[in-house]
């Protein structure tokens, strides 16, 4: 571990705090389905950043897929009337940094492989723990996390003078203590809810990802898509209102569907001579 340059494991949390923020900043604005969409050019910027970064060859099919991807949202979120767009009245700020937040994501994700490709080098032939890059990566990351939340405060009005007021009655929300909580309903059960089911997806993910493949774990994890975008949708507890689901926003979320499902086909195996 020593032997591996700390500097890499700081440009990833700077990316995946870039990543956080600007995701958190735009999905308050956007309606519920159309966060998980957007998310999915992740894809794309991966397939690009891995070709200039790593020098990654991608084939026909795989490229294709992207394409289908990059369609597939462009479809759900711009088709139809002003009327039946999933994002009118939106401002296109927020889209835009829902997939800018993907770029830093994608970035993030970059640079562990390499971090992963290099290590087999430096340290003569040995794996690096997948725990101890995530570690690093995500301590840097919270660190970032924290440095931007007042730059973040200033952009919602906050000025910086009151920022420890509104962390302050931030914790108190999140307790659901004191008075003037309006808005805090289901905290802090809702809350640690998320926290925990986003603790045993990433276990689940790592425990499929060790007994079976990449590929098989993607395909789980895509199919995640479809079901969040469907629950999105409806009136929850605690959610305003349920966004209802036009026909080119299931156009666009079945050709992306379709996209994801072509990138993520395996290889055919080459018949050995």
């Amino acid at each position: 571990m020593l032997a591996i340059p700390k500097m890499r494991f700081v440009l990833i949390g700077f990316l995946e705090a870039l990543g956080v923020a600007a995701g958190m900043s735009a999905a308050a604005m956007l309606p519920g389905p159309a966060i998980p969409i957007l998310s999915q050019t992740f894809l794309v910027w991966q397939l690009l950043l891995s070709t200039i970064v790593l020098d990654a060859r991608y084939s026909f099919r795989q490229i294709v897929g992207c394409l289908l991807v990059a369609t597939g949202v462009v479809v759900a979120v711009s088709s139809g009337s002003d009327g039946d767009q999933m994002l009118s009245g939106v401002e296109f700020l927020w889209p835009a940094l829902m997939i800018a937040s993907s770029a830093f994501q994608a970035g993030g994700s970059i640079l562990k492989e390499f971090v992963f490709v290099d290590a087999a080098t430096r340290l003569k032939g040995k794996s690096l723990d997948i725990f101890v890059v995530n570690s690093f990566g995500s301590a840097f990351q919270a660190l970032f996390v924290l440095f931007f939340l007042p730059f973040l405060s200033n952009m919602k009005g906050i000025p910086f003078s009151q920022l420890p007021q509104y962390l302050k009655s931030g914790a108190a929300c999140f307790l659901n203590i004191g008075v003037g909580t309006i808005g805090c309903e289901g905290a802090p059960l809702l809350p640690l809810l998320y926290v925990t089911n986003n603790i045993a997806f990433n276990i689940a993910v790592l425990s499929l990802l060790k007994i079976s493949s990449a590929v098989v774990a993607s395909l789980v994890v895509m199919v995640s898509v479809p079901i969040a975008i469907y629950i999105l949708s409806l009136p929850l507890p605690y959610l305003v209102e349920g966004a209802s689901l036009t026909p080119f926003f299931l156009l666009g979320s079945t050709i992306l569907m379709a996209g994801l499902i072509l990138y993520n086909l395996p290889q055919p195996s080459k018949p050995r001579s």
